[in-house]
């Protein structure tokens, strides 16, 4: 889980398209008005423009302080429109939004903790944007499609590990927490958009915000992953745990096909998720007490590759090289992860407190090199 989502308020969110440069090259907007540069620093967030049409653009970032920083551009109810994480000082990077016209936020976030400095920023007009082609429409929908069969998949799979949690059954519940986990991870991106329920489900320990006490507010599979694994008992406070998952899920599953979805919200999600691999699952951070974390990864993988897979047809249009390196790219990841299966189920992996730290760079290794392509994924599908 990134810790954006935990900032995020209740209600139907709108995940809006927002792409991250890794080069940090300057990108000229749709509206042709070039690029909003927003200088980050530990006492400021300084803007150079508080009004720009609505539409496709550009925010040129530069983190000139010491903390490693976030930026977000943030709705008047503090959902997220764009975002970028972890910028290190002395940092650039681009990220490219689609903004409907409106009012907003930029927040800069240094020690990426609390709310932010915060600039009040407004996007005028309507969404410039071009006219989806038949190609995009179809991959909305069949994103759309996904996205509701993997809650669909997932529900009876989390119902069997409480189940086995409220029977106090120690070894099912730690053989059938990975598997309860894999299509959420597969769409993390969408389910993290719903910030009411991603932090009762996914967030770990060191995830809750100052003042928030583990004893009694921290909730979600991390939490049961914590008594399973290091505490190696189930009381009763995990049993009622169970249940609140179950009742989280549920939400989830009823809400997420309300979920906006554009062709760039789905390149953004599909890139966001090897964030994901890098940031927490090459780390061991995720799963730090099941060190199930390969399982997670895989769940990553193939959700951002099913979404490269259905925008396929639209960047072959507009990015021919892009698409062939994506297609290779794909290909070495996955079966540098086989290598470490364990089993014939395709979600048997070794325990990751088993990979050791080249195994570990290898992996690493594998993710940037997809990762450095699929970031032009949202720019191919907007041409």
């Amino acid at each position: 889980m990134s810790t954006r989502s935990r900032h995020l308020l209740a209600g139907t969110s709108t995940v809006i398209a927002a792409v991250v440069s890794l080069s940090g090259c300057a990108q000229k907007s749709a509206s042709g008005d070039g690029a909003i540069r927003v200088t980050a620093s530990d006492s400021a967030c300084e803007v150079s423009k508080a009004e720009f049409p609505a539409g496709h653009l550009t925010l040129d970032v530069e983190n000139t302080g010491s903390k490693v920083t976030e930026v977000y551009v943030l709705f008047p109810d503090d959902r997220i429109a764009a975002e970028r994480e972890n910028i290190g000082p002395g940092t650039k990077t681009s990220i490219t939004a689609e903004l409907q016209g409106g009012d907003y936020e930029i927040s800069c976030k240094p020690g990426m903790k609390g709310d932010g400095i915060r600039r009040k920023v407004t996007a005028t007009g309507q969404n410039a944007a071009a006219k989806r082609s038949p190609e995009a429409d179809a991959a909305v929908a069949a994103y759309r499609s996904y996205v509701l069969e993997q809650a669909q998949e997932t529900l009876p799979k989390a119902k069997a590990f409480a189940d086995a949690v409220k029977a106090g059954d120690l070894e099912a519940a730690r053989k059938l927490y990975a598997p309860s986990r894999i299509g959420w991870e597969r769409t993390e991106p969408v389910a993290e958009s719903f910030g009411d329920i991603d932090p009762r489900i996914d967030v770990r320990e060191d995830g809750l915000e100052a003042g928030q006490d583990p004893a009694k507010d921290w909730t979600g599979w991390h939490r049961l992953e914590k008594a399973l694994w290091q505490d190696g008992k189930i009381g009763d406070w995990e049993k009622e745990l169970a249940d609140q998952l179950m009742t989280d899920l549920n939400a989830w599953g009823t809400r997420v096909g309300t979920a906006e979805i554009t062709p760039t919200s789905m390149a953004n999600g599909a890139k966001e998720l090897l964030d994901e691999v890098s940031r927490n699952k090459i780390t061991g951070e995720e799963d730090r007490y099941s060190h199930t974390d390969l399982v997670d990864f895989k769940g990553n993988l193939e959700g951002a590759q099913k979404t490269y897979e259905l925008l396929k047809p639209v960047a072959a249009k507009n990015a021919p090289q892009l698409v062939k390196d994506l297609d290779g790219q794909f290909v070495a990841l996955t079966a540098l992860l086989d290598k470490y299966r364990s089993g014939t189920s395709g979600y048997e992996y070794a325990s990751y407190d088993k990979v050791d730290e080249p195994q570990r760079k290898e992996l690493s290794d594998g993710v940037n090199a997809l990762a450095e392509p699929l970031s032009k994924l949202a720019a191919a599908v907007v041409k």
